[in-house]
């Protein structure tokens, strides 16, 4: 019986080790995108994607996702929400931010709130939102911001946090005007709610491909009806529209990954050089 509970601890022990180690096997995945609105373009639009870096298990330093990205030049960063749910961890978001603001992304860096991020109360969310703005980082809660390439107009459409009853299509989309529709948000299930709301593409995060799968992400089921269709990671379709689900950068409970990988995303997107319906 000794015998059997030693090893027992011992392959738990190996286990454990190797489910920690995958927690530093970054995925660098990179996403081509034509859009389906697109009669001819020669202009794409290249977009760096991190989500759910859960700074609370984070097994990737500052200067190692400087080495990851590797100066590669965007055109925008998008980050999907949950960056921590502690006070004291906002700090640790500084440096993250500082290696994301020295890529200079040509258009900016913007950003969506998670489920975790609305743990902290008001002022400390306050103090979180004031942190990313100060690195030149565009927070969206159910706004947008408009931008122009080459004359092709770029709507960037932040619907706040599904999963916790935060998202207003109709106040993310009012002011959107005519061109390619970029959604950014946290909880991808708020596609299955957007038949009257057109996108060319959509990302978010907040399932981390299941973190922990055995084989499948059985846990998630109680997260809603993508997850229960095991819709939990990379590229999908909803009425024909593309979104993707990233993995994530961090984890969340244990600092542990089985048959999932933390994840860094470039997306290289078509955009319009003519005009659409917004919705």
């Amino acid at each position: 019986m000794a015998f059997t509970l030693t090893i027992l601890l011992i392959l738990t022990v190996i286990l454990c080790y190797k489910a920690y180690r995958n927690t530093k096997d970054i995925t660098i995945n990179k996403i081509k995108i034509n859009s389906n609105h697109t009669l001819k373009t020669n202009h794409s639009l290249s977009i760096l994607h991190i989500s759910d870096m859960h700074l609370e298990n984070i097994s990737l330093t500052p200067s190692q996702l400087k080495k990851k990205l590797n100066d590669e030049a965007v055109d925008i960063i998008a980050l999907t929400g949950d960056f921590l749910d502690r006070k004291r961890t906002i700090p640790k978001l500084q440096p993250y931010l500082k290696v994301l603001q020295e890529i200079k992304p040509r258009y900016g860096m913007y950003a969506v709130f998670g489920n975790h991020d609305y743990v902290l109360n008001e002022t400390d969310l306050t103090e979180l939102k004031s942190l990313l703005e100060r690195y030149d980082c565009h927070v969206l809660q159910n706004t947008s911001k408009t931008i122009s390439i080459n004359g092709s107009l770029i709507n960037i459409i932040g619907v706040d946090d599904y999963s916790t009853n935060r998202s207003n299509l109709p106040l993310a989309f009012h002011n959107v005007k005519a061109g390619t529709n970029i959604v950014l948000t946290h909880d991808p299930t708020i596609v299955l709610e957007m038949d009257h709301y057109s996108f060319d593409y959509l990302m978010a995060g907040h399932f981390h491909g299941g973190q922990i799968c055995y084989p499948k992400a059985y846990h998630l089921a109680k997260m809603g009806k993508l997850a229960r269709k095991n819709v939990i990671k990379g590229l999908h379709k909803q009425n024909n529209m593309p979104f993707y689900i990233s993995e994530g950068l961090g984890q969340t409970g244990l600092n542990i990954r089985i048959g999932s990988r933390p994840e860094i995303t470039f997306h290289d997107i078509a955009i319009h050089t003519s005009e659409s319906n917004v919705i």
